[in-house]
């Protein structure tokens, strides 16, 4: 099955406008395995979902994850693989290395780079393992592959242009109800932008969405679950919240 480059992943969803779900899956299959088969089910709006192994690909193949990923390329759900970068601090080479093995163990279709930096000063290094990404995904489909910065706050506006996605939020709904977007962020398309926000109550599950589209992000998880545990699965009410995404416009 060919590599989804982001053409594929806005056409996957009808409009590259649209919400959808970004879904950092960190449960293991063992632990989780029917959330792993709800991201594979037809008709769910996901844009990708983020494999997470060990904050990493881990030191060997995983066959349980194997077939996890296998059955969401069949249902043609774009997956990407974890990155740990460490705000900008975990070496070149070993960023290089996980993503081959992720590429040689797991057929990803981009990468999340967790814990990018955000700063001016570092992104000439952050351009530097962005270029060189794209390069590995592409050597052998021809295309360029999905890459995500998840800075998890508004960076310099810069490493927009380094990345096909920014995470520009990633925190309790404590925070995000009450959240900005910066000026800068109204020059670019929505589809640039992935919220991720835990601890949200059912009740608010609509105003959630309203705030993602005011402050023009398309990419979003929303999940009941708190703090260490919020990856860790699907929020109790994934089947409601779903529906409220197809259901839903792509402007409110």
């Amino acid at each position: 099955m060919p590599r989804l480059t982001p053409t594929g992943l806005r056409s996957r969803t009808g409009s590259s406008d649209r919400l959808g779900f970004g879904v950092p899956a960190y449960a293991h299959p063992l632990m989780a395995p029917n959330e792993w088969a709800e991201l594979a089910r037809p008709g769910t709006p996901l844009h990708w979902v983020a494999l997470n192994v060990s904050r990493g690909p881990g030191t060997r193949p995983d066959p349980l994850y194997t077939e996890a990923v296998g059955r969401l390329r069949e249902a043609a759900v774009p997956v990407i693989g974890v990155l740990d970068t460490r705000h900008g601090a975990r070496p070149f080479a070993q960023l290089v290395s996980d993503a081959h093995h992720y590429l040689d163990w797991y057929g990803v279709d981009g990468f999340y780079l967790e814990r990018a930096p955000t700063e001016r000063e570092e992104l000439s290094d952050c351009r530097r393992v962005t270029t060189t990404l794209r390069a590995l995904l592409g050597a052998e489909e021809g295309g360029d592959g999905h890459i995500v910065l998840g800075h998890g706050s508004h960076p310099y506006p810069g490493y927009a242009e380094v990345a096909d996605q920014l995470v520009t939020f990633c925190g309790p709904w404590t925070d995000y109800r009450w959240s900005e977007a910066p000026q800068w962020t109204a020059g670019y398309p929505k589809e640039r932008f992935c919220h991720l926000v835990h601890g949200v109550p059912g009740p608010h599950l609509d105003n959630a969405m309203r705030i993602a589209r005011w402050q023009g992000a398309a990419t979003v998880f929303f999940t009941d679950r708190t703090d260490h545990a919020a990856w860790e699965g699907l929020p109790g009410y994934w089947g409601e919240v779903s529906g409220l995404l197809r259901r839903r416009p792509s402007d409110d």
